[in-house]
């Protein structure tokens, strides 16, 4: 029997209503076409570099977008579309958010009751004071406001506290930075570990490296788009098999892999090429790559390049 996806988005868009100098009015896009599913018990990785809109998707899924912003196209839970409002019912519930910033927790409520999300259960306490003992949170730091704790501190209790939410679909955004690496590890497989007992995972970071080993499969951004979507083995086999230049470009960047740079930068929001948003970096660039790019299968993944076989 086919796992079906519990999350869907489907031909995301998301743009941003701006004023200008004199007051002059346009939409910035910052995110289009994107495409993206995750299934339960599966990780789904999330790479690329800084501004690929890797943390707005985070975002858009839970309806935590500023009032400005315009969102098109589909995001669905168990097939049932997202609206705002079932976000909001949804949200710390079924959907649980690891957000990149600690400014997200409650600094007038102590550290353990937020994250056993105000419940006061012998249940609950044991819970907490486990997961904080596999953190190697103290006892006492259950005891402490946010502005007590330490970046690496603050960092751990934000995923203690979606593990703790029992959600069906966990997004966690960065959940690794300030941690030593053997934190960094431990917290991942707490991700592999609720995903095995059935959980969907999206994981979006910067230690794709990392991420390689736990993750069931990876989901390349660019520009606020998706560019390929792959098995994480077929990152750890190599450059070959993977299938967009951009995949192979961040394979090749990595310490391990010789640190390679290629020129360019990534296009800003304001000034997107057209066709293919990689085009004016990629050695393979021709007339056709112009054009509307969809994303199709190749090779068990997917890829959204006219050149790619």
């Amino acid at each position: 029997m086919e796992n079906k996806a519990v999350l869907t988005v489907k031909d995301l868009s998301v743009s941003f209503h701006m004023y200008d100098r004199g007051l002059e009015q346009y939409d910035l896009s910052v995110i289009s076409n994107l495409n993206l599913d995750v299934r339960s018990g599966e990780i789904v990785a999330v790479a690329g570099s800084s501004g690929s809109g890797k943390s707005l998707l985070a975002h858009a899924v839970m309806g935590l977008l500023p009032g400005n912003a315009k969102i098109r196209g589909e995001i669905c839970y168990r097939g049932e579309l997202l609206t705002q409002r079932r976000k909001e019912i949804l949200r710390g519930k079924e959907l649980a958010l690891v957000p990149q910033s600690v400014s997200f927790l409650d600094p007038l409520m102590r550290v353990g009751s937020q994250v056993r999300g105000g419940r006061k259960d012998e249940g609950s306490r044991r819970a907490q004071k486990e997961i904080f003992k596999r953190f190697r949170l103290e006892e006492q730091v259950e005891k402490l406001y946010p502005f007590q704790l330490s970046g690496g501190m603050a960092r751990r209790v934000l995923v203690s506290t979606a593990v703790l939410s029992g959600a069906e679909v966990i997004l966690a955004d960065e959940p690794t930075p300030g941690l030593d690496l053997e934190m960094a590890v431990e917290a991942l497989n707490v991700f592999r570990e609720l995903a095995d007992e059935g959980k969907a995972v999206v994981l979006i970071t910067h230690d794709i490296d990392l991420a390689f080993h736990v993750a069931d499969r990876i989901a390349v951004f660019y520009a606020g788009t998706t560019v390929e979507v792959a098995r994480a083995s077929d990152f750890l086999e190599g450059k070959e098999a993977l299938r967009h230049p951009y995949s192979k470009a961040l394979w090749e960047a990595l310490p391990q892999n010789g640190f390679r740079p290629i020129p360019g930068f990534q296009p800003y929001a304001k000034a997107l090429p057209k066709g293919c948003l990689f085009g004016p970096r990629c050695p393979h660039k021709t007339e056709g790559c112009e054009r509307e790019i969809p994303m199709r299968e190749l090779r068990g993944g997917y890829v959204r390049c006219i050149h790619a076989d």
